[in-house]
């Protein structure tokens, strides 16, 4: 089965804009949600799964994806959409638990937001995040991840706030733009476009390296669903599982598989899983509540978040594969 998604989508990437989905349907195929399908890293184990046929080993048949550009849209998605399953922001997931909407998290996607860096130009006098002090740097859109990142990595560094101005310029790519154009000295980037553009840009700093793990995405579903069907909910998640695992083991040719999937050319989709690889990018699916917390201290510095998280009536680890249920 082939994943077809058009070169649009890392154009789409540059400005996390929400792309189309055709993905030929065999048998009576199912579909879940994945948010930034077709645009960011966290669609990969997915596209391997289905390609490799893990899902329907593990007993479901998925054949396409639901996404979105984030946010509360994925979440509408799960609920509304193909099987009530989807991964989702961090973010997502509990502002929609705290609207009372019906769902648990029942796995961890994204493990960490390591994929993450700022960039300046090649001749920048601009060599460490501490040199930001009395610049302009970018990030996205307000209450963004990546401005929730620019503020506690500038904190953890030592920089005053008040001495660097950060601007938001709306997606990845206007970013960029802005920092060739000399409107800001630093821009985030991220995987595939990392993999694509690393030639032009020199890394100022990797939030991977100045920041503590921080669940990014994770698997959601909704009560009804594991009430009626907690078998093909394990099902996903273990064929899930074994898409990440087969990245881990093989990102050649999960690469290739991620590169189809996406239409990227091959070398750069290899070259974008490989980056992956390297700093564990992909949760095998087990929930570490440390994690979790990390992010949510985020959430709350940008106003996302107000006052402690229980993550005991939202988390339910027992549709992991038991050798990933042991709480963290």
């Amino acid at each position: 089965m082939s994943i077809t998604i058009g070169r649009r989508g890392l154009v789409a990437g540059a400005a996390l804009a929400p792309l189309a989905l055709p993905v030929a349907a065999q048998g009576r195929g199912e579909e879940i949600s994945v948010t930034h399908w077709g645009v960011l890293m966290y669609g990969a184990p997915y596209a391997v799964s289905m390609e490799k046929g893990f899902f329907r080993e593990a007993g479901v048949n998925i054949t396409g994806i639901l996404t979105s550009k984030g946010g509360g849209t994925t979440v509408r998605n799960v609920l509304a959409g193909g099987l009530p399953y989807g991964e989702v922001s961090l973010a997502a997931a509990v502002a929609a638990a705290r609207e009372g909407l019906d769902i648990k998290i029942v796995n961890a996607g994204a493990a960490t937001v390591a994929d993450i860096l700022w960039v300046t130009t090649p001749d920048s006098p601009i060599r460490t995040i501490k040199d930001l002090e009395g610049q302009r740097i970018a990030y996205t859109s307000p209450k963004s991840v990546t401005e929730m990142l620019v503020i506690m990595s500038l904190t953890a560094s030592g920089v005053d706030l008040n001495k660097v101005e950060r601007i938001s310029t709306g997606g990845i790519g206007a970013g960029l733009t802005a920092l060739r154009q000399g409107g800001v000295q630093a821009a985030p980037i991220m995987d595939p476009i990392w993999a694509r553009d690393h030639a032009r840009w020199r890394p100022l700093f990797f939030v991977k390296d100045v920041l503590p793990p921080m669940t990014q995405t994770v698997g959601i579903t909704t009560t009804q669903f594991i009430r009626e069907q907690p078998d093909k909910l394990r099902a996903i998640i273990a064929g899930r599982r074994k898409g990440v695992d087969f990245l881990y083991a093989n990102p050649e040719e999960g690469g290739k598989l991620f590169a189809e999937a996406y239409e990227l050319p091959r070398e750069l989709g290899v070259r974008a899983v490989k980056n992956m690889v390297d700093v564990g990018y992909w949760s095998r699916g087990n929930i570490d509540t440390k994690a979790l917390d990390n992010m949510v201290e985020g959430l709350r510095i940008i106003g996302e978040v107000d006052g402690p998280i229980d993550w005991t009536p939202l988390v339910d680890r027992s549709f992991l594969p038991p050798d990933l249920q042991a709480t963290g």
